[in-house]
């Protein structure tokens, strides 16, 4: 038989994978899978067992929301295992898993895994850290890592909006100088988001037709500080109609990016809490990881 090593986030999203954990297994096991099962119990605890029992498994499963598998992906890039990821998203916004088409039924996304293809799929390099669909500052980020986990399974990605909204008396602009390639940007900034995902936070999307996950490039949405009402207005009538690339959004498409600030600035990687930082650079590793779906 093969074998398997399944995470499962037992916290993540509403539960509804831990209720059918069962039906999950029997899937994996009438395909011909020996299944090692791992519960998390904490941050970080998934890099930790993928270190330990992922060495001379055939296939690695997470379940559980986007830093679950961000946990799942670093742990195999830390431990340089080459090894195919399944992924059964069951978060409360599940960006990544909403940018791959998977299933948001359990059973069903652990059945597509086993009769699925493989496909290359690029990972960010975050200084010494590593993400899977986004890195982002400023406006909103404080929200993903700031709401309480059971507002989160209460209320899914509408708990992120409530914070977000909370958030918005205490964004401050920020200036900064950022190196796309060979062009230079320098201007105050209320948000930045480095991403390989048609969603971040379930509140700003991207055309599908502008995101291909593998092609070893990332899109960058920056978002400049209005300076009165008007670009307010201009700023929101943008994000409703997608229309990123204007005067007060700059969108690229770029391999790698550096970010210097006057002082630390506070990040998030794949929703969840990352180093603050005052200097960082950000690159795509090209097809890093193997999905199944």
């Amino acid at each position: 038989m093969k074998k398997m090593l399944l995470i499962l986030n037992p916290r993540a999203g509403t539960k509804k994978a831990n209720k059918v954990l069962a039906d999950i297994l029997s899937v994996f096991n009438r395909a011909d899978y020996n299944v090692q099962v791992y519960i998390t119990a904490g941050p970080k605890d998934a890099i930790s067992a993928i270190k330990q029992f992922a060495p001379e498994k055939d296939l690695v499963v997470c379940c559980g929301g986007d830093g679950t598998f961000n946990e799942t992906v670093t742990g195999l890039m830390e431990a340089g295992l080459d090894l195919p990821i399944g992924y059964i998203p069951s978060g409360s916004t599940n960006d990544f898993a909403n940018s791959l088409g998977l299933s948001s039924d359990p059973v069903t996304a652990a059945k597509d895994i086993v009769s699925g293809a493989t496909v290359q799929l690029d990972v960010g390099k975050f200084g010494d850290c590593y993400f899977s669909y986004v890195a982002s500052f400023g406006a909103f980020t404080k929200a993903s890592y700031a709401t309480p986990q059971n507002v989160k399974n209460a209320l899914g990605h509408t708990a992120y909006l409530l914070e977000g909204i909370h958030e918005l008396s205490q964004i401050r602009k920020t200036r900064l100088r950022i190196e796309l390639g060979n062009e230079v940007l320098e201007d105050d900034y209320l948000f930045g988001a480095v991403c390989n995902s048609t969603s971040i936070g379930g509140i700003l999307t991207i055309d599908p037709q502008q995101v291909d996950m593998g092609d070893g490039m990332f899109e960058v949405l920056l978002v400049r500080a209005p300076r009165d009402l008007t670009e307010i207005t201009e700023c929101i009538l943008a994000v409703q109609k997608q229309q990123y690339n204007c005067r007060m959004m700059t969108f690229r498409s770029v391999q790698s990016i550096k970010i210097t600030a006057d002082k630390d600035i506070r990040w998030t990687l794949d929703g969840e809490k990352a180093p603050s930082c005052a200097e960082i650079s950000i690159t795509n590793l090209h097809h890093a990881i193997h999905l199944v779906k």
